[in-house]
């Protein structure tokens, strides 16, 4: 069973980068379609970016918020995936989370499609 770990997390201002990291243990990671999401204070959880499994893309999907300024990627040698966030905003923070799937569903914006989630690491965008 895969296990996931988010990090890169922290402090920010407006404009800046960051660079989170999804780290899977026990499974290879190519095996899944990968997803992120966030969760702000008060709000629903909000799809962010996903990645389809290895063998069927690499298909990726993008929320509408983040299209242009996110980048989603996978290092099959690293068993990791990457969410590059560009240009952010204060309305960027969030807990961030990834979440691996069913590798049938492709690069698929919907959470119940997910089964196995990382703790969450936190996003702070400072205006």
């Amino acid at each position: 069973q895969v296990q996931l770990a988010e990090s890169g997390g922290g402090l920010v201002q407006a404009g800046g980068s960051l660079r989170l990291s999804c780290l899977a243990s026990g499974r290879p990671i190519s095996s899944y379609a990968v997803g992120w999401f966030r969760r702000a204070p008060g709000n629903e959880r909000e799809f962010v970016a996903s990645i389809s499994a290895r063998w069927s893309g690499p298909n990726t999907n993008y929320g509408d918020s983040v299209k242009g300024r996110f980048t989603i990627s996978r290092d099959n040698a690293k068993n990791t995936v990457y969410l590059q966030m560009n240009s952010l905003k204060p309305e960027d923070t969030a807990v961030y989370s990834c979440a691996a799937g069913s590798p049938f569903s492709g690069a698929t914006m919907n959470e119940d499609n997910y089964h196995t989630w990382g703790q969450g690491t936190q996003v702070t965008v400072s205006s």
